[in-house]
């Protein structure tokens, strides 16, 4: 099952915004395999500004740690075809842009759930259902990625 993983599931596994979610954001990427994982470049791009600017970690070592990101799973680009897909659903649904890009390259992936806190859980669009991870009651694809 192709799986992508948005930003802020990226800054909780480096421990930003409270090192309580980071435990939980690992187990949940560790069940990942590389191969199934897909990470829009838009979320590399992201979590380096994230690192950068609130983290204010060294370029370097926000460099390094999108290094270590990107070589453990598939990076999905975007094309020009891609923002056309993200600006209809940005308009469809009253989306920010960029969350539109990052569900638009997981669709495009042809993923079955995209990590994320920045939609509604369970919201589904072109085969993509976005999974809250820290969702009162996970969604049942969260389930079925982490082994008991």
């Amino acid at each position: 099952m192709k799986v992508a993983i948005d930003t802020n599931i990226l800054a909780y596994a480096e421990g930003l915004n409270g090192a309580v979610q980071q435990p939980a954001m690992l187990r949940v990427i560790d069940q990942l395999t590389p191969e199934n994982t897909i990470i829009p470049v838009q979320v590399l791009g992201e979590l380096f500004n994230v690192l950068t600017r609130k983290a204010r970690w060294r370029v370097e070592k926000a460099q390094a740690t999108i290094e270590i990101w990107r070589g453990a799973s598939r990076v999905a680009g975007t094309t020009a075809e891609l923002m056309r897909a993200a600006i209809s659903l940005a308009c469809q649904h009253r989306l920010p842009i960029w969350d539109a890009v990052v569900l638009s390259a997981a669709a495009e992936a042809k993923c079955v759930a995209l990590l994320s806190e920045n939609f509604q859980d369970g919201f589904v669009w072109e085969g993509v259902t976005v999974c809250n991870p820290f969702a009162r009651k996970p969604h049942p694809l969260i389930a079925a990625l982490v082994i008991p």
